[in-house]
């Protein structure tokens, strides 16, 4: 976005972590005259429909110069981005696994027509780097903050198309504050999978601390084993402490007909 010329936005909030930079020049299209320049300045508002205002757009474009074809740039882009998540999916400093080892073993294993709902935390960050989507459905809470959301948004999945498989994915923080639901998961049979990252801590929080130049406080957690937590709820649970284990577990978990936990050991450094 910083090498463009232009920038067209259309519905975006602009919200402080879009990361929208101020030096291009930028016309904002949205159908709510209060969005616009509300949170960023733009140098064109265009207040109307979106659906309306990007046909008037592209109709205007049709005496204009044929477009740079991007397309080589971006597969060049892709290769490097892929080449350095490889890199990071080896990383290993005896501490636990990385993030990007646990979302690549996810990408080759979770179905394409799987539903994954996201909990709130470094793990949604990692999950927006590492998993690669093909055709699954994903439910986030985007900016909203909401954390504990994973489990049941998960669980809601299920009810709405128990066809389809369900992934959810939480950090340690999200789901022990939902720990409860899994009796309902076990009572009611449903078979979501669930990843859980434990790094013993709020890490997204314990990172916004740092980058404040504060000290990290009280952001550690004294967690259970939640593996074991998931079996006396008579779910399948499985604790992974190292990589050769992550695959098996994952296809496992998969796999199980009924509830399943994989309780995955993360740096917290290695997101």
């Amino acid at each position: 976005m910083n090498e463009a010329d232009l920038l067209v936005v259309m519905g975006a909030s602009f919200s402080n972590h879009t990361g929208i930079t101020p030096k291009i020049p930028t016309i904002q299209v949205d159908a709510d005259p209060m969005a616009l320049g509300r949170f960023h300045p733009v140098d064109v508002p265009v207040q109307g429909d979106i659906a309306v205002t990007a046909r008037l757009l592209f109709d205007a474009l049709d005496e204009a110069d044929p477009p740079e074809d991007r397309r080589p740039e971006i597969a060049r882009r892709w290769a490097m981005w892929r080449a350095e998540k490889a890199r990071r999916e080896a990383d290993d400093r005896g501490r636990g696994l990385s993030a990007a080892s646990v979302f690549a073993a996810m990408s080759r294993l979770v179905p394409e027509d799987a539903v994954i709902a996201v909990d709130v935390g470094n793990n949604t960050h990692s999950f927006g780097r590492y998993f690669e989507c093909s055709r699954q459905s994903v439910l986030m809470s985007g900016y909203l903050g909401s954390i504990g959301l994973g489990y049941p948004a998960a669980m809601g999945a299920w009810c709405a198309a128990p066809e389809l498989m369900i992934v959810c994915v939480t950090g340690d923080g999200g789901f022990g504050q939902y720990l409860g639901e899994l009796t309902t998961a076990v009572k009611s049979g449903m078979p979501i999978t669930h990843v859980l990252l434990n790094n013993g801590e709020l890490g997204k929080i314990s990172k916004e601390q740092r980058a404040g130049m504060c000290d990290v406080w009280e952001t550690r957690l004294h967690n259970p084993g939640f593996a074991a937590y998931a079996e006396l709820c008579g779910a399948q649970g499985i604790r992974v402490n190292g990589r050769d284990e992550l695959k098996p577990a994952l296809a496992r978990a998969l796999a199980h007909d009924g509830p399943s936990l994989v309780e995955v050991v993360q740096d917290p450094e290695l997101v």
